[in-house]
């Protein structure tokens, strides 16, 4: 299939004022420092990268928030099927809203974390060839609170460096997990290292190489240690080592661990 290159060129919608209550304050207090300060315009995005980039496994939606000024644009997916919430007016707070309350400290201490980690550990050019990526409970249109896993890819930064727009993604994972391990990772793209199952305050940061994110991808889709040295043209022995490499970095006991909690991380 082509790779057809779109731009986003639709109309905000934009958040509508209302009281916020102590959470959603907090919530909005972590953007505060970091929006951009100027609009910023959409790359012009090749869909096949982003979609993947992205992979979810479970009922699904997708929106476009632009921290200038904290209007959503591209609504889609189940958003209504999941909150019950109607994609034509949908806020951002209406988003954050949905999340647990338990889970509210987390989601802005991760938030927190990741701006932190990019100014002093990778630099905020960089933004753009992430995915950012934790879980957390999430109210449903029933009223129960299941967990949904948070994908993010940064589409444009101001000039200094500060946010602009972002892809965010959200899957329902409760048929994976119903703990909330509360982990954060950061999957590079562009050939960027990947920082894994980050715990909160800054623990070990788990790094996986370019090659061994191309051999994980390829362990999920089922290939053998011949079949994938035979695609990435290298030794047997040299994916082997790296199969071990991963598992010992995850902390996994065999592939079917492996995949099942690199798909909570989003890595693959």
């Amino acid at each position: 299939m082509k790779n057809e290159i779109y731009s986003f060129n639709l109309y905000y919608k934009t958040i509508e004022p209302q009281a916020m209550t102590t959470d959603l304050q907090k919530l909005h207090n972590i953007w505060l420092e970091t929006r951009a300060h100027q609009n910023t315009d959409y790359p012009m995005i090749g869909f096949d990268n982003l979609t993947n980039a992205v992979i979810s496994t479970g009922p699904f939606y997708y929106y476009v928030i632009d921290f200038y000024d904290m209007s959503l644009s591209h609504v889609n997916g189940d958003i209504e099927g999941i909150h019950g919430l109607d994609p034509a007016v949908v806020t951002f707070s209406d988003i954050l809203l949905t999340i647990h309350p338990d889970d509210v400290d987390f989601v802005a201490n991760a938030e927190s974390f990741i701006n932190r980690f990019f100014r002093e550990r990778i630099a905020t050019e960089k933004l753009l060839s992430y995915k950012m990526n934790y879980s957390f409970r999430s109210r449903m249109k029933n009223g129960e609170y299941v967990l949904l896993n948070h994908q993010a890819i940064m589409l444009s930064i101001d000039t200094d460096g500060r946010s602009g727009k972002s892809l965010n993604i959200h899957t329902r994972i409760d048929h994976m997990s119903s703990l909330n391990t509360r982990k954060i990772s950061l999957i590079g793209l562009n050939g960027e290292p990947s920082f894994l199952n980050m715990s909160l305050p800054e623990k070990a940061l788990p790094s996986f190489s370019k090659r061994e994110i191309q051999i994980l991808k390829l362990i999920a889709e089922g290939l053998s240690n011949s079949e994938i040295a035979e695609k990435l043209f290298i030794a047997t022995i040299t994916v082997k080592k790296h199969r071990q490499n991963i598992l010992e970095k995850t902390d996994c006991k065999n592939i079917t661990q492996l995949i099942n909690q690199c798909t909570l991380q989003g890595l693959i």
